[in-house]
């Protein structure tokens, strides 16, 4: 297992993990970027007063139902299945796509964490249950070479 690689090794396989993470990390951020990613799917008749001039959010974005994805009742729901609702300064009330609900991706963010804290606290505790292990064995195999 990993106990017997050697320090050089180890050091080195460390190394390789951090570098593919920095090229991970640089790749995704020039495919993802958020600022230049425009709308590419049909806007629903109803207004684009949102694109003309300012407006005010009255509804975050939030998912749609069952129902208006299904039924395609609302032709914002068909894209991304969220909506949001805009009030432009003409006193129009416009519904558009959306791409994330802010509360449903902190869920899913939490929810990662605490499942990560619970496999690192798992991987600790058997780590070290393996090591006192270990350590009992290597004790028991030095005291039957110094009795016998």
């Amino acid at each position: 297992m990993i106990e017997n690689l050697s320090k050089k090794r180890m050091v080195f396989g460390i190394s390789c993990l951090i570098l593919l993470t920095i090229v991970v990390l640089i790749i995704e951020s020039k495919w993802m970027k958020a600022g230049s990613r425009r709308q590419e799917f049909v806007i629903e008749n109803n207004s684009t007063c949102w694109m003309r001039e300012s407006y005010e959010v009255i509804k975050d974005c939030h998912p749609c139902t069952a129902f208006e994805i299904a039924s395609r009742s609302q032709g914002v729901c068909v894209h991304t299945h969220n909506k949001e609702v805009l009030k432009c300064t003409s006193g129009e009330i416009v519904t558009r796509s959306c791409d994330r609900v802010a509360w449903l991706d902190e869920r899913h963010y939490w929810s990662f964490q605490i499942s990560l804290t619970i496999v690192g606290t798992l991987s600790a505790a058997v780590s070290f249950l393996r090591q006192k292990t270990l350590n009992r064995r290597a004790m028991l195999r030095i005291q039957r070479e110094l009795g016998a």
